[in-house]
């Protein structure tokens, strides 16, 4: 069991569900603790990485599953000082972009596989679709979140940024990216301050997300409304006032402009060189 106990994976488990955890036997192992204990981080010391934690992130991202072997994802590792406050700045001017040593911008790219076909003077009608960028997007998705547990299996914390598709061709721009390369997210990575309080957020109940041989809703309504009590508590107790989650997901998807200017998503995309046919 790698010296993690099954009753600390319980306790893992039930600060993951705020106490609704789910009835069942807990494996415990080290990889599950780091997973079960991930938090999101938002204020970050100014010690910059020790040598080699980039490289071996990116190897840990290179170990996740891709389709195909398509591979169609790459990574902007952005450490200057500037270019980390621009980024900022285009993401919603979220500080800790600019404070942590480290943020890097996953990028769904199907510009390297539309250079293969040009360098085998083959045109590749296939990037043309739709289904080759969600490829891409996916495959960027699942190296990102290898890279997570690497970082924090290494004491190290983490944060995604989807506010980076605010200005994706700004983005895009700034970071040289060339058509059919989209910056899908950002991730700021670093030593965690200790003085800034950091806690699990329980999430959805599994009896919400779990269905068994076929979809069923049937009590969505109730368990929502305990997920609701108890997400509320958890706001109230880090100090961001009770707001349970119908109320963050109403506001959130609620109109076209609560997207703040994602809502031109796939204009974007397009300008960007995605065909999305």
């Amino acid at each position: 069991m790698d010296g993690i106990t099954t009753s600390s994976a319980a306790q893992k488990l039930a600060a993951r569900y705020g106490g609704d955890a789910p009835d069942a036997a807990t494996p415990a192992n080290a990889v599950l603790d780091t997973i079960l204990s991930h938090r999101s981080i938002r204020a970050f010391l100014p010690a910059p990485l020790a040598e080699g934690v980039l490289e071996t992130l990116i190897a840990a991202a290179q170990s996740a599953p891709t389709s195909s072997n398509q591979q169609a994802w790459s990574v902007v590792a952005v450490q200057d000082p500037a270019r980390k406050a621009r980024l900022a700045a285009l993401a919603n001017n979220q500080r800790f972009i600019a404070q942590a040593p480290l943020f890097l911008c996953w990028i769904a790219d199907l510009s390297r596989l539309e250079r293969l076909g040009q360098a085998h003077g083959r045109r590749l009608e296939g990037l043309d679709f739709l289904e080759s960028y969600m490829v891409a997007l996916v495959d960027a998705a699942l190296a990102a979140q290898n890279a997570v547990v690497a970082a924090e299996s290494l004491g190290l914390g983490t944060v995604y940024v989807g506010a980076l598709r605010h200005h994706p061709e700004k983005v895009a721009e700034e970071l040289a990216l060339p058509p059919n390369a989209f910056a899908a997210f950002g991730m700021s990575i670093g030593h965690p301050d200790q003085a800034v309080p950091s806690a699990v957020k329980p999430r959805l109940p599994q009896s919400l997300v779990l269905h068994r041989e076929q979809y069923a809703a049937t009590e969505e309504p109730a368990r929502i409304a305990g997920y609701d009590t108890r997400l509320g508590e958890f706001s109230e107790r880090a100090g961001m006032g009770r707001q349970d989650w119908t109320q963050r997901m109403i506001a959130r998807v609620g109109t076209a402009a609560s997207l703040s200017g994602r809502h031109r998503m796939t204009e974007a995309l397009k300008a960007l060189g995605f065909k999305l046919r």
